[in-house]
């Protein structure tokens, strides 16, 4: 069994739909009543992604994916970073975050919007010890207004250079191929079959 550490019911989905073709048990922190509450003050993603795996690896007993991402916008100087979900303040939403972004990009020309999704992931064991690690990237632009409704986090507002419609608007099909997430995932599965068919996860 594999716990994917995160209580956010859309990133849980989509990190179950990735990583199916370990064939791996796979479940959530909410799941769990116990879970560890860690606290996400890394300054990288690598580093929130490792303390999510390994401190709730050794609280729960169990195989733990940390997960960290987020979105970099080149005219911000790389923010919101690893603040991307909660760029907004306390009780940021989606909606808030997104708001918060097209007010700072206000009058910033097209050319300059370029922006890349990040994704860490960081495999742990039940003693806390990392036994993989894998990194992915995407780049696209922030749009001026959203389009589309499917995704979550900023997705409306990011397009891809190369399809140049948002993840809102290409929906999970796509997404589970071109996002930064599913090109972590592809590289970690391989490091996560390996471990499953040695019976590790069981």
């Amino acid at each position: 069994m594999l716990v994917l550490g995160t209580t956010n019911r859309k990133k849980g989905e989509e990190l179950a739909r990735l990583l199916a073709p370990a064939g791996v048990e796979l479940r959530t922190l909410a799941d769990f009543a116990d879970g560890a509450d860690v606290v996400e003050d890394g300054e990288t993603f690598a580093e929130n992604a490792a303390k999510k795996a390994t401190e709730q690896a050794r609280h729960l007993g169990h195989w733990v994916l940390g997960e960290d991402s987020g979105l970099a916008v080149d005219a911000l100087g790389g923010a919101p970073g690893v603040y991307s979900a909660r760029f907004s303040g306390p009780g940021a939403t989606d909606e808030s975050n997104n708001r918060l972004l097209l007010t700072r990009l206000a009058g910033v020309a097209p050319t300059d919007r370029g922006a890349g999704y990040v994704c860490q992931m960081v495999l742990a064991d039940p003693s806390g010890a990392v036994r993989a690690e894998s990194h992915g990237t995407c780049r696209g632009r922030i749009l001026t207004e959203p389009r589309g409704s499917a995704g979550f986090g900023y997705d409306p507002l990011f397009e891809l250079f190369e399809y140049h419609r948002s993840f809102g608007q290409l929906g999970p099909v796509a997404k589970a191929v071109l996002s930064h997430r599913a090109r972590a995932a592809r590289r970690l599965l391989p490091k996560l079959t390996a471990l499953a068919d040695a019976g590790a996860l069981a």
